[in-house]
């Protein structure tokens, strides 16, 4: 039997009001996906989706199937409220009427 080598990675996620990283160790070859739920980070947060959440290494979005390598972090990103591009038309808009046009 082969020894399995391991890496050190980390599964991060935040609200708000609560932060968490996770460090673990997981086999060579270990997607993100996989490091999320073997981090066991959804028995701290209520509501975390994980087959269908956006996941993100170093705020790069990745696929769930990136394979992970030494010390990288996997980031659990929570969905948008608003569209952003939304946000920032409405904020211009209202400077506009402050403005009087």
């Amino acid at each position: 039997m082969t020894e399995q080598t391991l890496i050190n990675v980390e599964v991060a996620y935040a609200l708000p009001e609560k932060q968490a990283i996770l460090a673990l160790q997981v086999p060579e070859g270990t997607t993100a996906l996989e490091a999320a739920k073997q981090s066991r980070i959804t028995e701290k947060f209520d509501g975390i989706d994980l087959d269908n959440a956006k996941l993100g290494i170093f705020a790069k979005v990745v696929s769930p199937g990136q394979v992970l390598r030494e010390g990288d972090r996997v980031e659990i990103y929570r969905p948008l409220i608003a569209d952003p591009k939304e946000v920032r038309k409405a904020r211009a808009a209202r400077a506009r009427e402050r403005r009087g046009k």
